[in-house]
């Protein structure tokens, strides 16, 4: 987490607001689902990432329509998963980046 969105993430407006999100979506990845596959959602990611200059601005924050629930896997893509040095597998393994498939 960002230092600068560290207490909107901790703030109970964006808990509940992304608590209510992911049940309004059933509680699966909403990426993972236009695909047909049934997994499980965690992290409620926003489509315009927050910066310092939209932090403070609600139609960025709180909006559904900048919301969608993804999985762990799906949300390092948008997030560029090179930088990531390792994930976990299906039964919560870790496996690390450079590990041959």
């Amino acid at each position: 987490m960002k230092p600068f969105a560290e207490r909107f993430y901790k703030s109970t407006v964006w808990q509940q607001s992304r608590d209510a999100y992911a049940r309004s979506v059933g509680g699966l990845c909403e990426c993972c689902l236009r695909n047909g596959v049934y997994k499980a959602g965690e992290i409620v990611h926003h489509k315009i990432h927050l910066t310092e200059e939209n932090i403070n601005d609600p139609s960025i924050t709180l909006n559904w329509d900048n919301l969608e629930l993804v999985c762990r896997e799906c949300h390092a893509t948008y997030h560029d998963s090179r930088k990531r040095r390792y994930k976990l597998d299906e039964l919560g393994r870790v496996i690390f980046s450079n590990s041959p498939p």
